[in-house]
């Protein structure tokens, strides 16, 4: 998978942009905020539909046309080559007047090919790997951070994830409202069976998929991390579900973080029935509390290297080397699991490398199909890749190729 194409209007310092990708390796160069990070922004948020930067589309508008106009229309289109033919992917963000007081509100419209769709039926078929070094929460962050972390790499690689992802929020909000009411006012708890039934049946599923995404990641991580570190260091993704279907060994309540544990043979129905269970067992302290404690809206992962946990305890160079390496086993993943080499997007990461690790990373990311780079710094590059690229300057929101 390749992008042939990407046209951007009113996105960030963009005001217009068309420009032609070739089929191998773009370095974008050029002073900061001139646009470099943006572009590799919009080309991942037509892969996941939002940024990498923030939570909010909004922010993503271009904010001097905002001041121009009530009505602010931010466009983003890729024309991509899949394995299956070329298609053209569209965003639009609409901001435009709601009500009194100069109200807006933000729609969001999604095409392929010319066909209106809903963001879990599209997501996935263009995809992108991104890291940037800011990209550290991953690790160092809070657990919201590996689960959205996750979540993006999941939605892309697994097609009916996002749309089972929607349907548990969905359901998990209901239960916690019905919980809250009955906290608040009483009255019959078995209200909460269906909420029960939804939470499980679409919990178990996500849990499933999660066990199956973090042992395969970390197959992968772990290789590429040994080799950044010379074999110094062992990575392992230690993953901690808040509703863990395996049963503690001996009767325990918790065990050390630096125990492996094999949920592999794990069956859909047993972590059903065992989640469902554990929800029964638990509603009267739910109702009390009104929020549900457990289900994969808590789930956790955390990064260890030789037992120690890098969250915590990492130095800034452990932890900018489990990024790459979890970045380098993403890529690997996505396309063992979709076929497809997923467009790659490296901003500002040579100048956090040291000489052997940036000659590491151009070595890993040769086999892929379309890669791009951001630098402020030319000399980052080895000479003969540099060659070998095409270099395009960027500055003040315009590309010169």
């Amino acid at each position: 998978m390749f992008l042939k194409h990407l046209s951007l209007t009113n996105f960030r310092n963009f005001t217009r942009l068309d420009v032609d990708f070739p089929r191998r390796v773009v370095v974008l160069v050029g002073d900061n905020a001139q646009g470099k990070t943006s572009m590799l922004e919009a080309i991942y948020f037509l892969a996941a539909f939002t940024s990498f930067q923030t939570h909010a589309d909004r922010q993503v508008i271009n904010f001097h046309e905002t001041k121009k106009d009530s009505l602010t229309v931010t466009r983003l289109v890729a024309e991509y080559q899949h394995a299956q033919g070329r298609h053209r992917l569209e965003v639009r963000l609409i901001l435009e007047p709601m009500g009194v007081l100069n109200g807006q509100r933000l729609r969001k419209e999604i095409l392929l090919d010319g066909v209106k769709k809903h963001v879990n039926e599209v997501i996935g078929h263009f995809n992108a790997v991104i890291f940037v070094p800011q990209m550290s929460q991953i690790i160092e962050g809070v657990p919201e951070d590996r689960r959205r972390y996750l979540n993006l790499a999941l939605a892309q690689s697994t097609p009916a994830y996002a749309r089972v992802l929607s349907e548990y929020n969905q359901a998990l909000t209901q239960r916690n409202a019905l919980l809250k009411l009955l906290g608040e006012r009483s009255g019959n708890a078995d209200q909460l069976e269906v909420w029960d039934e939804a939470l499980t049946r679409l919990g178990a599923q996500i849990i499933l998929w999660r066990i199956e995404a973090i042992q395969q990641i970390e197959r992968l991580a772990a290789r590429v991390h040994y080799e950044l570190t010379h074999g110094s260091e062992t990575l392992r993704l230690s993953y901690e579900p808040a509703f863990d279907p395996l049963p503690k060994p001996n009767g325990q309540l918790g065990l050390k973080m630096d125990t492996v544990l094999d949920r592999s043979r794990l069956e859909l129905d047993e972590i059903r029935d065992g989640f469902r269970a554990r929800l029964r067992e638990l509603r009267n302290e739910e109702i009390a509390r009104g929020v549900t404690t457990i289900g994969p809206h808590r789930d956790e992962m955390r990064f260890l290297a030789t037992d120690i946990d890098l969250g915590n305890y990492g130095s800034r160079g452990q932890v900018r080397t489990t990024l790459l390496a979890l970045k380098l086993a993403e890529v690997n993943w996505m396309k063992e699991r979709t076929g497809e080499w997923p467009v790659i997007l490296l901003d500002e990461v040579m100048a956090e490398l040291d000489l052997q690790r940036r000659a590491d990373l151009l070595k890993y990311v040769g086999e892929s199909e379309q890669v791009l780079f951001t630098t402020t710094d030319l000399n980052l590059f080895a000479p003969d890749f540099v060659g070998k690229a095409e270099v395009w300057r960027v500055s003040g929101g315009k590309v010169e190729q």
